[in-house]
């Protein structure tokens, strides 16, 4: 039996000044330390099973005497019931840091870099600030359970249900994460398969995402003519996306650095393309003379650059262009007129109309046609494509081009 201490008093406490551990007695192993800077605190040195503790019961005079002989003793009564108050400390602590929030900001931080822009990071941010951290933002990673994420996702999933689905998406990864880190069970009530499918409708079905409006290939010529007389470098950079079949914001950052003139080619970084694979365009002879009609600016590189030289053109320029010249159409929607020309009116394969457009192709047959990039067979394409641009339709509009 460890031998205990001569019993202080309150003001005997008080007066002690000496640097070091100091027993206090009524209770064995009870003590008061003192550091070199005159900070004072609780301190009980016992045993923990065969291994010796120094267990903190809080600071001094915070803590009084009385109540440290009880906390004390009261520690001492929950290790003899096999109860390690460090190990449930520890556990304490936890239940308070690894919350939702606190998880969901670390897998952000983790994964920040590996996301194509600070636009991804940021919007992961926002719908989880906006809309699971105040109803799971405070909970312990281990707490969550299905009708937690329910109460986030179930009011708005008829009404924003794209935004919900992405929600739901960022609360399954954020709670895996925290799975594998050992803070949670591996079932995770966020995902939605065998899970949530049971409950929530599918997103197909709520989700009436409006498609983008796209201008009926049979009028392209006629809107190619309106659009090279319209002056701007919003229409000349309308007029490249639609010849190279380009979404805006890749048109619109095309650079001279990226563009081979005598190969005839343009190739956009990975680090610029939505499915962050680089990809090589073909450029037809209508593009190559509308680059050579264009002005190099000083202080830049980019071919269609902003009023500020140093910026590309804003999201909005090409949209106004179409608005001036009364078209019910929208850029992005340029992608889908040469998609329903390319259908209609070539015999070209549909995995090479889909590489042409830089989409991931689903199935293992059309993924064999990506070991290459089939770049002269979309050459013959896209020459196809500026070719029914710019002739005139006949009657009917039935043009034909023959198969590459």
């Amino acid at each position: 039996m460890p031998k205990i201490a001569k019993p202080l008093g309150a003001l005997a406490v008080k007066n002690l000044k000496a640097e070091g551990l100091h027993a206090v007695g009524t209770v064995s192993g009870l003590h008061l330390s003192i550091s070199a800077s005159g900070a004072r605190s609780w301190i009980l040195r016992t045993k923990i099973g065969t291994r010796r503790s120094d267990i903190g019961l809080g600071a001094y005079p915070a803590v009084s005497l009385a109540l440290a002989h009880e906390k004390a003793q009261a520690t001492k009564e929950s290790i003899k019931q096999g109860i390690d108050p460090v190990a449930a400390r520890t556990r304490s602590r936890s239940t308070v840091e690894w919350t939702f929030e606190r998880c969901a900001l670390e897998y952000i931080k983790l994964h920040r870099a590996s996301w194509k822009g600070a636009k991804h990071a940021s919007q992961w941010e926002n719908t989880l600030a906006t809309y699971a951290y105040p109803k799971i933002g405070a909970k312990h990673v281990r707490d969550i359970a299905v009708g937690d994420v329910l109460a986030v996702i179930e009011l708005h999933w008829l009404t924003k249900n794209e935004t919900m689905v992405r929600v739901r998406n960022r609360i399954e990864l954020v709670l895996s994460w925290a799975a594998v880190r050992g803070y949670r069970s591996k079932e995770n009530p966020a995902a939605w398969k065998g899970n949530l499918a049971g409950t929530l409708p599918k997103p197909s079905k709520v989700n009436q995402h409006e498609a983008h409006k796209a201008l009926p290939f049979t009028q392209a010529h006629d809107f190619m003519v309106q659009l090279r007389a319209t002056q701007g470098m919003g229409a000349k950079c309308l007029q490249w996306l639609i010849l190279t079949a380009t979404r805006s914001n890749e048109a619109r950052g095309a650079t001279w650095s990226e563009i081979d003139l005598p190969g005839a080619a343009w190739t956009i970084p990975a680090a610029r393309m939505k499915a962050g694979r680089e990809h090589r365009i073909p450029l037809s002879a209508a593009a190559l003379a509308l680059l050579q009609a264009m002005p190099k600016f000083d202080g830049t590189n980019l071919v269609f650059p902003g009023r500020e030289v140093k910026k590309p053109l804003s999201d909005m320029a090409m949209t106004l262009v179409m608005r001036r010249l009364k078209v019910d159409a929208v850029p992005h929607g340029f992608r889908s007129t040469f998609v329903d020309w390319a259908a209609e009116r070539t015999s070209y394969p549909v995995e090479l109309r889909e590489m042409a457009l830089a989409h991931t192709l689903g199935d293992k047959t059309q993924a064999a046609y990506q070991r290459g990039d089939m770049f002269e067979r979309r050459r013959a394409l896209m020459s196809d494509w500026a070719a029914y641009i710019d002739t005139p339709p006949t009657s009917g509009n039935i043009i034909q081009f023959k198969t590459a």
